[in-house]
């Protein structure tokens, strides 16, 4: 017997990524469910399309919600919806007048709807990707896999029920204001963080950029990078990520 219909809502826009990569990445993934039908917006302003939706996915940076948008997400998901928040999307930056990149806390309702709000990365580096809970349903029968991408060093709202993890001590990357990162603590990678009846599935992986992307502060990027995109391990978990964003881990028996 088919599936019922999947609506899903996939926001997906914001600064300095390439959005097109990863639009069209997601949407393949997306177009594999036959019961899966996606609209497409670049922030979060139709209040009414994230109430009638049954399932929300957002690959953003720097995309920053209204209050308005903001009572939405958090009843959209308080009422039991699931939303899968990829990378950047628990990111909002500013520059101060020396030129560094700051992360000012003007977001909390939608930091705490997502469970953390990242703050700052290394530069790009292979680092190793641990699974927390091996018998979660997400991560059963994975190994530890080691990538090249953003670690996020991120300021945490839980309770999160982390499922992979990684580590770092260190500096951020040179221009961040908040540089001091010194403690072995788990960083969260892919945790599950509860509100209400519903659920957010947060992965912090997956940095993309093209060569105009930063734009207007660089012209042209010197690079492409596409981090752990180019990771099988990668897409086998935003699979995962998509069969639990529309349910099907539940009629799985999962």
């Amino acid at each position: 017997m088919a599936r019922p219909r999947c609506n899903v809502y996939f926001v997906v826009g914001g600064r300095y990524h390439d959005f097109d990569f990863a639009r069209l990445e997601i949407l393949k993934l997306l177009f594999a469910h036959e019961h899966v039908r996606v609209r497409v917006a670049e922030d979060y302003a139709d209040t009414a399309a994230i109430a009638a939706a049954d399932a929300l996915i957002s690959y953003t940076c720097d995309v920053r919600p209204s209050e308005a948008a903001q009572d939405a997400l958090i009843d959209y998901v308080q009422r039991g919806g699931r939303w899968l928040a990829l990378h950047g999307t628990n990111s909002v930056f500013e520059w101060t007048p020396e030129g560094r990149v700051t992360a000012p806390r003007s977001l909390p309702r939608l930091m705490g709807l997502l469970g953390s709000q990242f703050i700052a990365h290394p530069p790009l580096m292979d680092f190793t990707v641990e699974v927390t809970e091996p018998s979660h349903p997400l991560v059963r029968g994975l190994d530890a896999f080691v990538v090249n991408d953003e670690l996020y060093l991120s300021e945490l709202h839980g309770p999160n029920r982390v499922l992979l993890h990684t580590h770092y001590n260190g500096k951020a990357q040179r221009g961040f204001t908040e540089k001091e990162w010194f403690s072995d603590e788990p960083r969260p990678v892919l945790y599950l963080h509860a509100h209400g009846a519903g659920e957010v599935l947060y992965f912090t992986l997956g940095h993309c950029r093209g060569r105009y992307d930063m734009q207007p502060l660089v012209a042209e990027y010197p690079t492409i990078e596409r981090c752990s995109w180019e990771s099988p391990v990668y897409y086998e978990l935003l699979n995962r990520g998509i069969r639990w964003l529309t349910r099907q881990d539940a009629a799985e028996g999962q």
